[in-house]
Protein backbone atom coordinates (compact mmCIF):
# COMPACT_ATOMS: atom_id res chain seq x y z
CA UNK A 1 0.00 0.00 0.00
CA UNK A 2 1.36 3.10 -1.01
CA UNK A 3 1.85 5.74 1.51
CA UNK A 4 1.11 9.93 0.68
CA UNK A 5 0.68 12.86 2.73
CA UNK A 6 -1.30 15.35 1.42
CA UNK A 7 -2.01 19.24 2.70
CA UNK A 8 -4.59 21.57 1.90
CA UNK A 9 -5.27 24.89 2.98
CA UNK A 10 -8.82 27.02 2.94
CA UNK A 11 -10.11 29.44 0.18
CA UNK A 12 -12.95 30.14 1.80
CA UNK A 13 -11.57 30.87 5.43
CA UNK A 14 -8.57 30.46 7.13
CA UNK A 15 -8.89 26.20 7.74
CA UNK A 16 -5.27 23.70 7.65
CA UNK A 17 -5.85 20.24 6.73
CA UNK A 18 -3.48 17.05 6.68
CA UNK A 19 -4.32 13.64 5.55
CA UNK A 20 -1.73 10.37 5.91
CA UNK A 21 -2.80 8.05 3.22
CA UNK A 22 -2.59 4.32 2.76
CA UNK A 23 -3.67 4.02 -1.30
CA UNK A 24 -3.74 0.28 -2.83
CA UNK A 25 -5.53 -0.23 -6.03
CA UNK A 26 -9.12 -0.37 -4.80
CA UNK A 27 -8.76 0.59 -1.40
CA UNK A 28 -7.47 3.78 0.78
CA UNK A 29 -7.10 4.40 4.32
CA UNK A 30 -6.60 7.80 5.81
CA UNK A 31 -5.82 9.82 9.14
CA UNK A 32 -6.11 13.47 8.97
CA UNK A 33 -6.38 16.73 11.01
CA UNK A 34 -8.68 19.80 10.58
CA UNK A 35 -8.06 23.03 11.64
CA UNK A 36 -10.98 25.99 11.33
CA UNK A 37 -12.14 29.19 12.45
CA UNK A 38 -15.37 29.30 10.58
CA UNK A 39 -18.05 29.24 11.87
CA UNK A 40 -16.16 28.56 15.12
CA UNK A 41 -12.46 27.59 16.34
CA UNK A 42 -12.40 23.97 16.06
CA UNK A 43 -9.98 21.24 15.47
CA UNK A 44 -11.47 18.04 14.10
CA UNK A 45 -9.77 14.17 13.64
CA UNK A 46 -10.38 11.49 11.60
CA UNK A 47 -10.02 8.37 10.41
CA UNK A 48 -11.21 6.85 7.21
CA UNK A 49 -11.78 3.17 6.09
CA UNK A 50 -12.97 1.61 2.71
CA UNK A 51 -13.31 -1.83 1.42
CA UNK A 52 -13.12 -2.97 -2.29
CA UNK A 53 -13.63 -0.36 -5.31
CA UNK A 54 -13.30 2.90 -2.46
CA UNK A 55 -16.91 2.15 -1.16
CA UNK A 56 -16.88 3.52 2.69
CA UNK A 57 -17.00 1.34 5.59
CA UNK A 58 -16.09 3.30 8.39
CA UNK A 59 -15.68 7.36 9.30
CA UNK A 60 -14.60 8.14 12.73
CA UNK A 61 -14.83 11.84 13.41
CA UNK A 62 -13.13 14.06 16.63
CA UNK A 63 -14.05 17.61 16.78
CA UNK A 64 -13.56 20.14 19.58
CA UNK A 65 -13.62 23.69 20.81
CA UNK A 66 -13.49 26.08 23.53
CA UNK A 67 -16.26 24.58 25.86
CA UNK A 68 -17.29 21.48 23.71
CA UNK A 69 -16.78 18.24 22.49
CA UNK A 70 -18.36 15.67 19.73
CA UNK A 71 -17.61 12.49 18.24
CA UNK A 72 -19.42 10.12 15.65
CA UNK A 73 -18.82 6.35 14.15
CA UNK A 74 -20.39 6.80 10.97
CA UNK A 75 -20.43 2.88 9.51
CA UNK A 76 -21.46 1.05 6.04
CA UNK A 77 -22.63 -2.23 6.36
CA UNK A 78 -21.79 -4.62 3.21
CA UNK A 79 -25.99 -4.37 1.95
CA UNK A 80 -26.07 -0.20 2.25
CA UNK A 81 -26.95 0.26 5.36
CA UNK A 82 -25.74 2.76 7.70
CA UNK A 83 -25.46 3.23 11.32
CA UNK A 84 -24.03 6.13 13.17
CA UNK A 85 -22.50 5.81 16.90
CA UNK A 86 -22.20 9.55 18.27
CA UNK A 87 -21.74 11.76 21.71
CA UNK A 88 -21.86 15.53 22.03
CA UNK A 89 -20.86 17.58 25.00
CA UNK A 90 -20.08 20.52 26.78
CA UNK A 91 -21.42 23.87 25.37
CA UNK A 92 -21.99 24.27 21.87
CA UNK A 93 -23.19 27.19 19.23
CA UNK A 94 -22.26 25.34 16.12
CA UNK A 95 -25.32 23.17 15.54
CA UNK A 96 -27.48 20.55 16.32
CA UNK A 97 -25.98 17.84 18.04
CA UNK A 98 -24.55 15.48 16.25
CA UNK A 99 -27.46 11.84 15.53
CA UNK A 100 -27.17 8.09 16.68
CA UNK A 101 -28.81 6.11 14.21
CA UNK A 102 -31.66 6.25 11.63
CA UNK A 103 -29.39 6.50 9.01
CA UNK A 104 -32.85 5.55 6.33
CA UNK A 105 -31.93 8.72 4.22
CA UNK A 106 -28.59 7.32 3.05
CA UNK A 107 -28.99 4.06 2.97
CA UNK A 108 -27.39 2.74 -0.51
CA UNK A 109 -24.73 5.16 -0.65
CA UNK A 110 -21.46 4.35 -1.10
CA UNK A 111 -19.42 7.27 0.15
CA UNK A 112 -18.95 9.36 3.31
CA UNK A 113 -18.24 13.06 2.42
CA UNK A 114 -16.63 14.96 4.86
CA UNK A 115 -17.67 18.85 5.46
CA UNK A 116 -14.64 20.91 4.62
CA UNK A 117 -12.40 18.25 3.38
CA UNK A 118 -11.25 17.76 -0.45
CA UNK A 119 -10.26 14.27 0.57
CA UNK A 120 -13.40 12.12 0.42
CA UNK A 121 -13.96 13.26 -3.15
CA UNK A 122 -11.40 11.30 -3.76
CA UNK A 123 -13.77 7.75 -3.48
CA UNK A 124 -16.20 8.65 -5.98
CA UNK A 125 -13.56 10.61 -8.88
CA UNK A 126 -11.30 7.05 -8.64
CA UNK A 127 -14.03 4.26 -8.41
CA UNK A 128 -15.98 5.71 -11.37
CA UNK A 129 -13.18 6.28 -13.59
CA UNK A 130 -13.60 10.11 -13.94
CA UNK A 131 -9.91 11.09 -14.93
CA UNK A 132 -10.16 8.27 -17.23
CA UNK A 133 -13.18 9.16 -19.28
CA UNK A 134 -15.67 7.33 -17.33
CA UNK A 135 -19.53 8.30 -17.72
CA UNK A 136 -21.07 11.53 -15.44
CA UNK A 137 -22.48 9.76 -12.56
CA UNK A 138 -25.60 10.86 -9.77
CA UNK A 139 -24.55 10.13 -6.72
CA UNK A 140 -25.98 10.35 -2.78
CA UNK A 141 -23.20 10.64 0.08
CA UNK A 142 -23.27 10.24 3.77
CA UNK A 143 -22.77 13.95 4.33
CA UNK A 144 -21.01 15.39 7.89
CA UNK A 145 -21.19 18.91 8.37
CA UNK A 146 -18.35 20.40 10.41
CA UNK A 147 -17.77 20.93 12.79
CA UNK A 148 -21.06 20.08 14.60
CA UNK A 149 -20.42 16.52 13.24
CA UNK A 150 -24.38 15.84 12.01
CA UNK A 151 -24.93 13.49 9.01
CA UNK A 152 -27.19 14.71 6.03
CA UNK A 153 -28.25 12.88 2.51
CA UNK A 154 -26.18 14.92 -0.10
CA UNK A 155 -27.04 14.85 -3.49
CA UNK A 156 -24.06 15.23 -6.06
CA UNK A 157 -23.32 14.87 -9.64
CA UNK A 158 -19.65 14.25 -10.85
CA UNK A 159 -18.73 14.97 -14.64
CA UNK A 160 -15.65 14.07 -16.53
CA UNK A 161 -14.04 16.72 -18.33
CA UNK A 162 -10.40 16.00 -18.73
CA UNK A 163 -7.35 13.71 -17.82
CA UNK A 164 -6.99 16.33 -14.30
CA UNK A 165 -10.66 17.90 -14.31
CA UNK A 166 -13.52 17.00 -12.74
CA UNK A 167 -16.83 18.42 -12.55
CA UNK A 168 -18.96 18.69 -9.45
CA UNK A 169 -22.14 19.56 -8.74
CA UNK A 170 -23.62 19.52 -4.86
CA UNK A 171 -27.54 19.72 -5.32
CA UNK A 172 -28.07 19.81 -1.71
CA UNK A 173 -26.28 23.25 -1.67
CA UNK A 174 -26.83 24.75 -5.04
CA UNK A 175 -22.68 23.97 -6.17
CA UNK A 176 -20.69 23.97 -9.34
CA UNK A 177 -17.05 23.35 -9.29
CA UNK A 178 -14.59 22.23 -11.52
CA UNK A 179 -11.53 19.91 -9.28
CA UNK A 180 -8.40 19.57 -10.39
CA UNK A 181 -6.78 16.44 -9.62
CA UNK A 182 -3.31 14.85 -9.35
CA UNK A 183 -2.81 11.38 -11.21
CA UNK A 184 -4.26 9.19 -8.35
CA UNK A 185 -7.01 11.38 -8.29
CA UNK A 186 -6.72 13.36 -5.20
CA UNK A 187 -7.83 17.28 -5.33
CA UNK A 188 -5.06 19.24 -6.51
CA UNK A 189 -7.77 22.63 -5.94
CA UNK A 190 -11.36 22.75 -5.19
CA UNK A 191 -12.43 26.39 -6.13
CA UNK A 192 -13.85 28.56 -3.48
CA UNK A 193 -12.95 25.72 -0.66
CA UNK A 194 -9.34 24.52 -0.81
CA UNK A 195 -6.09 24.30 -1.92
CA UNK A 196 -3.14 21.50 -2.30
CA UNK A 197 0.10 22.66 -0.65
CA UNK A 198 2.89 22.31 -2.38
CA UNK A 199 5.47 20.56 -0.59
CA UNK A 200 8.40 22.55 -1.30
CA UNK A 201 6.25 25.94 0.43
Amino acid sequence: MAARMLVWRGLDAWRAEVAEVGLAADRLSAHGVQIGVQPTTYRLEYELKTVDAFVTQQLQVWARGEGWRRRIDLTRDAHGSWSCEAEADGHSEVGLPAPGGGMDEVRGALDCDLGLSPLTNFMPIRREGLLEGGEPCELVMAWVSVPDLAVHRSEQRYEPVDSDTVRYVGRHRSFVGELTCDADGFVVLYPDLGERVPSDE
